[in-house]
């Protein structure tokens, strides 16, 4: 039996790409940059697609998959996917929503310490042959309160690295239950 093949369209890890070819069931190819005319020449050939956000999977590309089974979009939204065309044509689309929350909430977190702490002008200071350390010394975080809009996944990872900052977190999400917020 032929195995499944599947195109890697977008640029994803190294550790994903292994994770795909894990078992050696899948036949993996990585081919990023096409653009829609040259997707839509190759796709035929592949039971799976793999995109992040630069990959257009439009009708037309989705036409010319016979043999595609399942779009997955390796991160939140497939706003780049037509998700109708793919629906009529019988294909799964899917997403990895929690795949990036770790490191967007750790990202967005450590702006706020650089932010706290001075450290973009303390760093180009030092650059610049100068160090004033009374200009740099910036405000703890411990005891401060942070104001969070959007208690999702992001929104619940930034509350808990403040939490450990011994800061107080405020949230404002209209679609969270009180139940749910209490909860946090």
């Amino acid at each position: 039996m032929v195995n499944p093949k599947v195109l890697v369209a977008d640029a994803i890890s190294a550790r994903g790409i292994q994770a795909l070819k894990g078992g050696g069931e899948l036949e993996v190819d990585v081919k990023t940059g096409l653009k829609e005319d040259a997707l839509a020449e190759v796709i035929g050939a592949y039971n799976g697609l793999v995109v992040r956000s630069q990959t257009k999977v439009t009708a037309r590309v989705l036409a010319a998959a016979k043999a595609l089974k399942v779009v997955g979009r390796a991160g939140v939204g497939v706003d780049n996917v037509d998700v109708d065309a793919a629906t009529r044509a019988g294909i799964i689309v899917m997403n990895t929503p929690g795949g990036n929350t770790i490191s967007t909430a750790e990202h967005a977190f450590s702006l706020l310490v650089s932010i706290a702490r001075n450290i973009p002008q303390a760093d180009a200071s030092v650059k610049a042959g100068k160090w004033d350390r009374k200009s740099f010394e910036g405000v703890e975080l411990n005891g401060k309160t942070i104001a969070i809009l959007g208690m999702g996944r992001i929104g619940t990872e930034i509350a808990r690295r403040a939490i450990a900052f011994g800061m107080r977190p405020v949230a404002y999400d209209p679609y969270l239950s009180p139940s749910r917020a209490r909860s946090l």
